[in-house]
């Protein structure tokens, strides 16, 4: 099982991303729910990051069909969607990723505006990922439709969100190893349907409890805290 290794940014500092993009992970992530990405700077960051061999994910703010095909103009590799609470809602995420016959995404992406190349329909509907995330006790009851719905490539979790839906911590549902689990339930149904599945971690230590669960596709660490370390090992040099 090979680590996808995932950082999380919240920032529309289009240097520092194109410097996170160099730094070797596997792919970056734009928070547009918890951080100040809006549509104006989807546009920004698209062009700067059309070049950047590492693809981009955004997590949108909200089951939106809008938000989502914005976010794919900009060029995004995929969406993560929160707020899921049921199959219904995954289904209307999946149909959002992708265009006619599979889906009703609306046709306009952001490179014709800048002179870029764009895909056919076709090879975007091949190429787009779909995450829905599982962090409300809806979605978990859901799990197995939602894993088996049509157009949906992942699943992801929100630790966060999903402990304080569960009445738990982030800590204890990590720790939580049993067969009937939370997360053994979400990595389940992700391998009876055959897709990813993968989840927040923000720190290395929760990245190897996720991976130890089954799920490879971490966001590893954020913007701010590889900033952070940056500088205390600037100044620990000192």
């Amino acid at each position: 099982m090979e680590t996808s290794r995932g950082i999380w940014t919240c920032t529309t500092d289009v240097d520092l991303l194109l410097r996170l993009a160099a730094g070797g992970f596997d792919w970056l992530a734009l928070d547009a729910q918890h951080g100040p990405v809006d549509r104006a700077a989807l546009h920004v960051i698209g062009r700067a990051l059309a070049g950047s061999p590492t693809p981009f994910l955004v997590r949108v703010p909200a089951v939106d069909a809008a938000w989502i095909g914005a976010a794919l103009d900009a060029g995004a590799a995929g969406v993560i969607v929160p707020s899921v609470e049921g199959v219904a809602d995954a289904e209307r995420a999946a149909l959002a990723t992708r265009y006619p016959p599979l889906g009703d995404r609306s046709w306009g992406p952001f490179a014709t505006l800048w002179g870029g190349t764009t895909s056919t329909p076709e090879e975007a509907n091949q190429a787009v990922q779909c995450w829905v995330m599982v962090e409300t006790s809806g979605a978990l009851d859901d799990v197995d439709a939602i894993a088996a719905t049509p157009g949906v490539d992942g699943l992801f979790v929100g630790p966060f969100d999903l402990s304080l839906s569960l009445g738990t911590t982030p800590e204890a549902l990590l720790a939580d190893h049993d067969p009937a689990g939370p997360l053994a339930r979400v990595v389940a149904a992700a391998q009876r349907q055959g897709i990813l599945v993968g989840g927040f971690a923000g720190a290395p230590e929760g990245a190897r409890a996720f991976v130890a669960h089954g799920i490879p596709f971490v966001a590893v660490t954020t913007d701010g805290a590889v900033v952070a370390a940056g500088v205390g090992a600037v100044l620990g040099d000192l």
